[in-house]
């Protein structure tokens, strides 16, 4: 038996390391970060909601280099959202708080970035956001970090700077959902795989950027991400 044509598989480089982590799916969290929600127009702690991206919409970047992502069609509002990302290295289901940290892997930085007048549209009419999330190079990422070497993470600042300008700021430890939370309560809704990237959230501060803009994306313990807008 052989294949039409080669299969592609998107992987994530490992930190020090000639490994690639082979990507399965991104799940990403809307609104888990308190100041972002009231951004965004919403208070409280709502339950966990979920959108993805496609496995292949990952931008790796490696450590010391500058990414370069193109400045996406059909959009003229395009915004960053700086999130920690947590790479699945065993799967389940129905997986117990208290087990969580059992399943990652490890950590990177990662940028969803965002047709914010596409997610406009659909949220008026009802719509998926697919084309406001999903598309080429939407995931930018710097290489894992194995939890083995950072361990269990719970704070560490989270930041974006733009240009040299602060655009984000926060702390993990304000996620609304934390990351256990967020591994368990997904894993009532899919069954997590090993190779899952879950993209956590981001903090207040989102904004638009244009061709020619830099983002320098940081995380206390894992580094900086950077990626220029061409």
């Amino acid at each position: 038996m052989s294949y039409l044509f080669d299969p592609s598989i998107p992987a994530v480089p490992v930190m020090h390391s000639d490994t690639l982590f082979p990507v399965h799916r991104i799940y990403c969290v809307g609104r888990n970060y308190v100041e972002h929600a009231k951004e965004m127009g919403w208070t409280g702690r709502e339950a966990p909601f979920f959108f993805m991206k496609p496995a292949d919409a990952i931008l790796p970047v490696a450590d010391g280099s500058v990414g370069e992502m193109p400045y996406p069609t059909m959009t003229s509002n395009l915004h960053h959202e700086v999130e920690l990302v947590v790479a699945i290295g065993k799967g389940g289901s129905n997986i117990a708080v208290a087990s969580a940290p059992e399943h990652v892997w490890g950590y990177a930085i990662g940028l969803d970035m965002t047709r914010r007048d596409l997610q406009a549209e659909a949220k008026d009419q009802g719509r998926p956001w697919c084309t406001a999330k999903g598309f080429d190079h939407s995931a930018p990422i710097s290489p894992l970090h194995p939890i083995a070497q950072t361990q269990w993470m719970e704070q560490g600042g989270i930041r974006l700077v733009v240009n040299g300008q602060e655009r984000q700021n926060s702390d993990i430890n304000q996620l609304t959902w934390n990351v256990a939370e967020i591994i368990a309560f997904l894993s009532t809704l899919y069954t997590l795989q090993a190779g899952d990237l879950i993209f956590t959230g981001t903090p207040a501060g989102v904004g638009a950027v244009k061709q020619g803009d830099v983002m320098e994306a940081s995380i206390a313990g894992l580094g900086k991400l950077t990626v220029s807008v061409i």
